[in-house]
């Protein structure tokens, strides 16, 4: 984009010099069409005379209709030039909000998982969508204008101080102290209405995905009217802010055209005392009319640039900040080292706290689970369960300790390789509105899809039969935003087969289970006690009887190892186990 930037400059500057050959060429066209014996009189326009005899030009008639016709393809050339200029300026804004935004994704998913924690999706996408269209719109935008302009209105302004400096300095002086006035006035106001408007827009987005989210409950509660009225208030005053800013950028224009009138009879005044009559005044006044028709609106254009810039300076900044935020915190994982897991997963002295939080998740935990093997975690809500797999999955770093496997620290190195052994369900399973294949095999292309891999998946999560004997399109059926076509237990065990279609050889499962009947329950806990003789799987879960047949379980209570064991051990020699067992069972 650096270099369209670029080209865009020069485009720039070609048409602002074309816009000033055509406003100065009308002054001989108005000279000679007003006094033809000024061709005599006139050295530029007797040689120009001379010239135009090569195209046929034989007499002043002629030579009045050749400089006309002049003109005419000057301003057509200085026209058509503009709008290829105005195009390519277009093209570049709208381009640059793809290339913002797709940067601005890009610097929100390298981010660490835990950099997450602490922000609301929703602003995310508020900053993505949004923001930048506001920044490229009524920032980028007005800033070419103010380029454009601004270059035109300079070209302009050293034509007319060559014609006439004391007119020149006058007028501008004029308009300059109105223009001056009115910004000076108007600049604190559009800083805070650009606060203000961040605010509201951050307001109107979260009603928005929170209404959405909760559409079911919201329909239950009959809570339309509510969550209306809790849109409508940010959103109105959303609009005001936008009403306001776009009525300070255009203020002058009325102020300007008030006097504008007087101001034409003036310098028609002035010009005629100036030269000594009409007819003498008139190409002077046809240029200052014509420079003016083409000046107000360049210096409109360019005020109007300065306070949007104002306005969205706090949209931009908070653009800005966050793209140097990827410029910091660069996590792009480098797949550098193979990583081989033969012998057994460690977490040796593991210590966790969460940024703002009061104490520690986990402390000091040290957890040996062999390669196929099944591991089985639990414990009462805010233990750390989920704190633990997180690290195990790579997705947060201990504070202190390391992750090993087969005696190699999990690192940025190896980070990516490791990931890519592991199967994961997590309790809440995204589903997108796509296909169940799609699903299955998330996050590749349809034409990369292996449906033998899928079949295969779907039968171990007990998915298969279900698809192929109640869905009409098998696999190819679309299941809704959230897979609302679907069943809980369903949705749950998509995700069971999107873990499973990569062949892992670690399977993580936390309270995967937790949404299925009992029967299709005992047919998956069956499914994983099958997979230990070929895969290792750890699985959290509040339902204790799926953990019978486990090698290990472990007993988290505020972040600490209470007991490890198989289950009848645990049983008879820990008291807290079972009472959990008692209460689940």
């Amino acid at each position: 984009m650096q270099k369209k930037a670029q080209y865009l400059l020069a485009m720039t500057v070609v048409t602002a010099v074309l816009e000033i050959v055509g406003i100065f060429s009308i002054m001989p066209f108005i000279a000679v069409l007003t006094n033809p014996t000024v061709i005599e009189t006139n050295d530029l326009l007797n040689k120009a005379f001379q010239f135009s005899k090569i195209f046929g030009v034989q007499s002043d008639k002629d030579f009045i209709i050749f400089l006309g016709v002049l003109f005419f393809l000057l301003l057509i050339t200085s026209l058509s030039f503009k709008a290829t200029t105005g195009y390519f300026q277009i093209w570049f804004i709208i381009m640059s909000e793809y290339y913002i935004s797709k940067r601005l994704v890009e610097t929100y998913l390298r981010q660490p998982y835990s950099w997450f924690l602490s922000r609301h999706s929703t602003d995310l996408g508020r900053s993505i969508l949004s923001e930048v269209l506001l920044i490229t719109s009524q920032g980028l935008r007005p800033m070419i204008n103010c380029l454009t302009s601004g270059l035109v209105i300079i070209l302009i302004s050293l034509l007319l101080l060559l014609v006439n400096p004391k007119l020149t300095i006058a007028i501008y002086s004029t308009f300059g102290l109105i223009y001056l006035l009115i910004y000076k006035y108007s600049r604190s106001n559009l800083d805070s209405i650009g606060n203000f408007r961040l605010r509201d827009n951050k307001k109107r987005f979260s009603v928005i995905s929170d209404s959405f989210k909760s559409i079911k409950e919201i329909k239950f509660k009959s809570l339309e009217d509510f969550f209306l009225e809790k849109f409508s208030n940010p959103a109105k005053t959303y609009a005001k802010h936008k009403i306001s800013a776009d009525a300070i950028s255009h203020l002058p224009r009325f102020a300007v055209e008030a006097i504008i009138f007087g101001g034409v009879i003036l310098v028609i005044i002035y010009l005629m005392n100036l030269t000594g009559n009409f007819i003498n005044a008139t190409p002077y006044i046809a240029l200052f009319v014509f420079a003016g028709y083409r000046l107000l609106p360049a210096i409109q254009q360019v005020y109007t640039g300065i306070t949007l810039l104002n306005y969205v300076s706090t949209s931009v900044k908070s653009t800005y900040d966050d793209i140097e935020d990827f410029n910091i915190i660069n996590i792009k994982n480098n797949s550098l080292k193979y990583l081989k897991f033969n012998n057994e997963i460690k977490l040796i002295n593991i210590n966790y706290q969460y940024p703002g939080a009061s104490k520690q998740s986990l402390k000091n935990l040290n957890i040996s689970i062999p390669v196929k093997s099944t591991f089985g975690l639990t414990g009462v809500n805010g233990s750390g369960k989920t704190t633990l797999i997180d690290i195990i999955l790579g997705l947060l770093e201990p504070q202190k300790g390391s992750l090993q496997v087969d005696g190699n620290i999990i690192n940025k190195e190896n980070l990516v390789n490791w990931k890519n052994i592991i199967g994961y369900v997590p309790q809440q399973i995204f589903l997108s509105d796509d296909t169940i294949e799609s699903n299955i095999a998330f996050g590749i292309h349809t034409a990369e899809i292996d449906y033998k891999k899928i079949e295969k998946a779907a039968k171990i999560s007990n998915l298969h039969d279900f698809v192929i004997n109640e869905l009409p399109n098998k696999y190819k059926t679309i299941i809704g935003e959230g897979g609302q076509k679907l069943s809980g237990g369903q949705r749950q065990r998509i995700g069971i087969a999107r873990a499973l279609y990569h062949n892992p050889q670690v399977l993580i499962l936390d309270e995967a289970t937790s949404a299925l009947d009992n029967i299709t329950e005992f047919k998956v806990n069956e499914t994983i006690n099958n997979l230990k003789n070929d895969i290792t799987v750890i699985l959290i879960t509040h339902k204790l009887s799926n953990l019978k047949d486990f090698d290990k379980i472990c007993l988290l209570e505020n972040g600490e190892i209470k007991a490890q064991g198989k289950f009848e051990d645990l049983l008879e020699s820990n008291e807290n186990f079972k009472n959990l067992v008692n209460k689940k069972f």
